[in-house]
């Protein structure tokens, strides 16, 4: 009798896990969101709409694994993440320490409070609202598959040096493609081409052509930050529709792709 009372509170146990499992990370996540990505399409803050920073969406990703990977437009925070009964608990939002302008800055911390605050969760087939005590986040199904290096323009949306990331006006002219071990673009103010073959994970760049148009101020800057990034050996990785290109001394690249 004791030994059928056991069993019957181990099927018990097991059926109160279905659809939740624990994963290798450490968190416990609902099947419906497991390994799916999602973008704000609207956010409200005390029944108001709240703007975010120029050119930024709030970003959550659920892995596999169990964790949760934010960002709005700047840092990255992740943690194993819990969705049981409803509520999304983290468990300690570990952040990346780049720097960021003002505005973004106080969105990072905006975000990590948000999700601090354990705050409930609904999905319905494509849309997922996130909802704490003063704040309700729509946010859509991004999930997209990832983007090649061939074939793709690619559009530059930051520029990196060492843990900095900053944005500045015009950046949306500047572009690369990458086909045939060459790469072609632009500076937003002068065309470039120059030889561009993969090793890996690696690429071996330059030396880079640029026309001749004269250039001044922010754009002649960007130029600048672009030729010496794409010189040598460069690295990338490719995440999602997100490129992220990484020269000597700590220079970088981010941009977008379309297909």
């Amino acid at each position: 009798m004791r030994s059928v009372v056991f069993l019957i509170a181990g099927l018990a146990l097991a059926a109160a896990g279905c659809g939740n499992e624990t994963s290798p990370g450490g968190g416990s996540t609902d099947d419906r969101l497991r390994d799916r990505t999602f973008l704000s399409t609207s956010i409200t803050e005390n029944g108001k709409p709240r703007a975010l920073a120029p050119r930024t969406k709030v970003r959550l990703q659920f892995t596999a694994d169990g964790r949760l990977i934010a960002d709005a437009g700047c840092n990255s925070m992740q943690s194993p993440v819990t969705t049981s009964g409803g509520t999304l608990t983290v468990e300690d939002l570990a952040t990346t320490e780049m720097g960021c302008d003002a505005a973004r800055h106080a969105q990072d911390e905006w975000l990590h409070k948000v999700l601090r605050a354990k705050p409930s969760w609904q999905v319905e087939g494509d849309r997922l609202t996130v909802t704490s005590a003063t704040t309700t986040l729509v946010l859509t199904d991004a999930t997209e598959p990832t983007l090649p290096l061939d074939g793709t323009r690619w559009t530059l949306n930051s520029l990196i040096q060492g843990d900095s990331v900053s944005h500045q006006a015009g950046m949306e002219k500047a572009y690369l493609e990458f086909a045939d071990g060459k790469v072609t673009g632009s500076t937003g103010c002068n065309s470039l081409t120059g030889p561009a073959t993969v090793n890996g994970n690696n690429l071996q760049v330059g030396p880079i052509g640029l026309t001749r148009r004269a250039c001044a101020g922010d754009a002649a800057k960007l130029e600048q930050a672009m030729v010496k990034v794409l010189k040598g050996t460069v690295t990338f990785t490719i995440d999602g529709s997100q490129l992220t290109l990484r020269g000597a001394g700590g220079s970088g690249l981010e941009l977008t792709g379309k297909p």
